[in-house]
């Protein structure tokens, strides 16, 4: 039995495996369903999986499940064994942890193995997390429904809502529910997820799991329950369990990733998150977060069949950054069938950039050697928004498209970005160019909750403005000579911005995807004035 913990948590199951995602604050993670119903089948997704190392984006509700499956299928290795990293994410001990490890590799085997395989779900009716006892130990509740799935060994994985930082942390797990009664978890900077094996009921009669969680050293339990509970206790957790089982898949297509429009489309864009979070350039230094919200912006237009042609091209063609805003309040991302309506003129000119921008991305990480995990997730994001060449484009895959092109056009920015400040480092002349006026790289952060990218490059102007000066306006000019000769109570000329370039915005939204323009956000030239 497996199980993940978050802010809220799902569980899913094999024979031998459940494993439990984070859901905030009290949201349902899986799709909306008829509220009597208590198992379905949750598919295995076609998308490959996330690599080794790679950068996770933020872990929301909308790809919580999604990315919890790709780790899963990640976590055994090319020879058939549990990889190293693996251990640590999953919170597994060592090679003699044989239950948790064998109980991981087993739903990792499966879910990467026979796509027509996929994992049923049940879902607990309700979570407690308490103190136990003064030496400060947990208890996780989980009432269960009743249900023939429950014969099975689960597994529960518990998603932590990020990897812990202040040390290693191990912890001990005691029920009734678990087999064996007692197992050990190791939680380090790189555990996203605590995993242990449950043992199958004999009944089909709901049932409550009283699992006990301690931390070795007593005088750690308060970092166990900040990592667990973020402080709280009781009713006030939020956590949102879910039971998954492996097996065919049955007659219920709702959770099949190809069965509808909006399957594909949740698809695409949980892998477009974590796309955009494997190939942005991370060596930048980050500072407080900025909310896009405080910012002065134009109206939002609504992206959808009615776009013109005009607002269409204006997007296509323009190189400006795009930052991707995920707002869905949907449970499992089931928000709207995205859809754009191109001219056939246009539809054209949109093939012809994005081919252009694959083609640029792609050289761009073989040269910054970007893990192989973002060359596959591109191949799967360019599948899901082909063009096809003889026959109309749905809909569907022209938002898609259109979607995949900003990203790229993002990426490949922010690496020219970073390109140009080493070059400027390697100069030979980079004293003298420091003192002078000019373009300087100035990057900010932003609410990485909601927000990709995190950090956007905005620029600043930096330099002197001495005399002489070039490039200047007359003001300046005079101005400078002025406060040189003998009026240095003046205000001399400073180094400014005089041009700007907006930043797109798309947020994808419950009821459809929005598209705002922030101007002047951007420094794209500098003068004296």
């Amino acid at each position: 039995m497996l199980c993940f913990f978050h802010c809220g948590a799902l569980m899913l199951c094999s024979t031998m495996l459940c494993v439990a995602l984070p859901a905030p604050h009290g949201r349902q993670l899986t799709p909306a369903r008829d509220p009597t119903a208590t198992d379905h089948t949750f598919p295995s997704p076609e998308a490959p999986s996330a690599p080794a190392g790679s950068r996770r984006g933020p872990r929301d509700a909308p790809c919580l499940a999604d990315d919890t499956y790709a780790a899963l299928r990640e976590a055994a290795g090319g020879d058939g064994e549990l990889a190293n990293r693996s251990r640590s994410q999953f919170g597994i001990c060592g090679v003699s942890d044989g239950s948790a490890g064998s109980a991981l590799l087993q739903l990792a085997k499966e879910t990467g193995g026979d796509p027509g395989r996929g994992l049923e779900v049940l879902h607990p009716t309700g979570v407690l997390v308490s103190e136990e006892d003064e030496r400060g130990a947990l208890v996780l509740t989980f009432d269960l429904p009743p249900s023939p799935l429950l014969r099975r060994r689960p597994a529960l994985l518990l998603a932590l809502e990020g990897p812990p930082t202040g040390g290693n942390l191990d912890v001990t797990c005691t029920s009734r529910s678990l087999q064996p009664h007692a197992q050990t978890a190791c939680i380090s900077g790189e555990t996203w997820y605590i995993t242990l094996t449950g043992k199958a009921s004999e009944d089909d009669v709901p049932q409550k799991w009283r699992i006990s969680v301690e931390a070795k050293s007593p005088d750690m339990n308060r970092s166990l329950k900040e990592i667990l509970t973020g402080g709280r206790s009781g009713s006030n957790i939020s956590v949102v369990p879910l039971l998954l089982f492996s097996g065919k898949r049955g007659t219920d297509t709702r959770y099949h990733q190809n069965s509808s429009p909006a399957s594909s489309q949740t698809s695409f864009l949980c892998e477009l998150k974590r796309f955009l979070g494997d190939v942005l350039p991370q060596d930048l230094r980050e500072s407080s977060p900025l909310q896009l919200d405080s910012l002065k912006s134009l109206p939002p237009l609504t992206l959808g069949p009615s776009s013109s042609d005009t607002l269409l091209a204006g997007l296509i063609n323009s190189s400006s950054i795009t930052v991707f805003s995920f707002r869905s309040r949907a449970s499992g991302f089931q928000v709207h069938s995205g859809e754009l309506a191109f001219s056939p003129e246009l539809l054209e000119e949109l093939r012809r950039r994005l081919e252009a921008e694959v083609v640029k991305i792609t050289a761009v990480m073989r040269e910054e050697q970007v893990g192989r995990g973002a060359t596959e997730r591109l191949g799967r994001l360019r599948e899901l928004s082909a063009l096809p060449m003889m026959e109309p484009a749905p809909g569907g895959r022209q938002y898609r498209a259109f979607l995949l092109l900003k990203a790229l056009q993002t990426a490949a920015r922010a690496y020219e970005a970073q390109r140009g400040q080493r070059a400027t480092r390697a100069g030979p002349d980079i004293t003298a160019r420091a003192n002078k006026c000019g373009l300087k790289s100035l990057s900010v952060t932003l609410d990485r909750r909601l927000d990709i990218p995190n950090i956007i490059n905005i620029n600043n102007c930096h330099g002197s403005c001495a005399y002489p000066l070039a490039d200047a306006t007359n003001h300046a000019v005079l101005l400078n000579y002025h406060v040189e000769v003998d009026n240095a109570e003046e205000r001399a000329p400073c180094c400014v911005p005089v041009a700007y370039e907006a930043l797109q915005m798309v947020e994808v939204k419950d009821h459809g995807t929005e598209i705002s323009l922030k101007p002047d956000m951007v420094a794209k030239e500098c003068e004296c004035r």
